[in-house]
C-alpha cells in the first residue's frame, strides 16, 4: 500500500492511499447531498452519479423520493421530502452510509458505493433498521473454530432511536 501525504491548512496527513480514497468517497456523497439541498442543476448531480446506477430499495412504495430526484423524474426542490443526513459514515474502501430521519414519520438509510469519484450503486432503506456486515474481512478472531465457519463482522448499525416506540423491520446487508 503506497503511503500518501496531503498537506492542507490543517496539515492533514493520511496513513495510506486507501485512507485518502475513503475520505474522497465520503466527500463525494456529501457533495451530492449538498447539491440536492441547494437545488443545484441536475448536471451537477449527473457528474456524481454513474449513468448505469444500480439501485435497490426497501420500504413503502410511495417513498422512492431519492430515486425520483436522481433519475430527473422530480426536481429536488419539488420532492415533498428533504434528505438531510444526520450522519455520513465511510465503511471500508467503497461504501458510504448516510442516515437520517424526519421526526417519527420517516427514518432512512442510504448505502452508496463509490468508484473513482462516481457513485455506482445506491441502496435505499426507508423505515427499516439496518445492520451492515463485512464478509470480506474476518471478524475478531475471524473463524469459529468449533464450526469452521466464518464469523460476520458488523461494521455499521442503525442508531436506535425511540421514534415514538415504533416497530420497524430489520435487515442485514452483507458487503
Amino acid at each position: 500500500m503506497a503511503s500518501t501525504e496531503i498537506s492542507t491548512a490543517n496539515e492533514k496527513i493520511y496513513e495510506s492511499s486507501s485512507d485518502l480514497i475513503i475520505v474522497q468517497n465520503k466527500a463525494t456523497v456529501e457533495k451530492l447531498y449538498k447539491a440536492l439541498s441547494q437545488g443545484l442543476a441536475l448536471e451537477t448531480v449527473a457528474d456524481l452519479v454513474a449513468t448505469d446506477l444500480e439501485y435497490w430499495f426497501h420500504g413503502p412504495p410511495r417513498c422512492h423520493h431519492m430515486m425520483r430526484v436522481l433519475t430527473g423524474e422530480s426536481q429536488a426542490d419539488s420532492v415533498p421530502f428533504r434528505f438531510e443526513p444526520r450522519s455520513v459514515t465511510p465503511i471500508g474502501g467503497a461504501c458510504v452510509i448516510a442516515e437520517g430521519w424526519e421526526g417519527a414519520k420517516a427514518y432512512w438509510v442510504h448505502v452508496w458505493t463509490v468508484k473513482d469519484g462516481v457513485i455506482t450503486q445506491f441502496r435505499e432503506y426507508f423505515n427499516t433498521w439496518l445492520t451492515v456486515s463485512d464478509l470480506q474481512s474476518p471478524a475478531v478472531n475471524g473463524w469459529d473454530v468449533s464450526t469452521g465457519h466464518r464469523s460476520l463482522s458488523t461494521v455499521w448499525q442503525s442508531m436506535p432511536r425511540d421514534l415514538f416506540r415504533r416497530s420497524l423491520p430489520s435487515l442485514l446487508l452483507a458487503i
